[in-house]
């Protein structure tokens, strides 16, 4: 185990602070390797910034980073990123309850407040909140002391048809398609009938069980909706 860099979050800039939450988010759902031009597309920066951004990084030995391999965050990196990431969803879920935004609406005003915000603050926001395990999309909060308990969950894309299916957590990077998530009712927590593939088509189409209102989604909308997975999904019985 690498050693622990003193260097806190609050010492980072917030270019730097976004930059660690976006390596988190890169690897914390996919397998795939962190690559640069992958964290210059998420960042929507240029590849050269990316490079700079990351051997400051590497220099306060906060990621490891071979030279045209992948980025990986050392101990030290991965505690500032999962406070900045605690921070931000802590903030989502705050916005949501509390202030009446939608859930399509708070991504980039928290990207705004995570910057600003103290420890001591997200804790009370914590506490006012009632210690929430998750945000608004389905995302984990991680704990005060770092523990983050990520949902056994695999994409609708790759689950078994026919089957019953719920919703754990929907990506948060498209708003038009959030909003038409929403107008759906497929949400964190909505029960799903998979309903059986057409041949040689790409669409998933499910009926929403809260409305009984049978939807097809595209690939990357299918991709976008994390379901429950295990026996419990893949077993279940088929409907007529």
């Amino acid at each position: 185990m690498d050693r622990i860099n003193r260097v806190s979050v609050d010492d980072l800039s917030p270019s730097m602070q976004n930059y660690l939450k976006v390596i988190w988010g890169l690897q914390e759902w996919s397998d795939v390797p962190v690559s640069n031009s992958a964290i210059a597309e998420s960042a929507g920066v240029r590849l050269s910034t990316v490079s700079d951004a990351l051997r400051k990084l590497a220099d306060l030995e906060l990621i490891g980073h071979a030279r045209y391999g992948s980025v990986t965050l050392t101990d030290a990196g991965r505690e500032n990123a999962v406070s900045m990431i605690r921070r931000h969803r802590l903030l989502e879920t705050f916005l949501v309850r509390n202030l009446d935004y939608e859930w399509d609406e708070v991504h980039d005003e928290a990207d705004r407040l995570e910057h600003a915000v103290s420890d001591e603050l997200i804790d009370r926001i914590d506490r006012v909140l009632g210690f929430p395990t998750r945000d608004p999309h389905g995302d984990p909060i991680p704990s005060a002391d770092g523990r983050v308990h990520r949902p056994d969950a695999v994409t609708l894309a790759v689950v078994p048809s026919p089957c019953s299916a719920r919703v754990e957590r929907i990506s948060d990077s498209n708003t038009e398609m959030l909003q038409y998530f929403a107008s759906k009712g497929l949400v964190v927590d909505a029960e799903l009938e998979v309903l059986p593939a057409e041949p040689y088509s790409e669409t998933v189409t499910v009926r929403i069980a809260a409305t009984n209102e049978v939807v097809s989604l595209g690939a990357a909308a299918a991709s976008s909706v994390w379901v429950s997975s295990g026996a419990a999904v893949a077993d279940a019985p088929a409907r007529a």
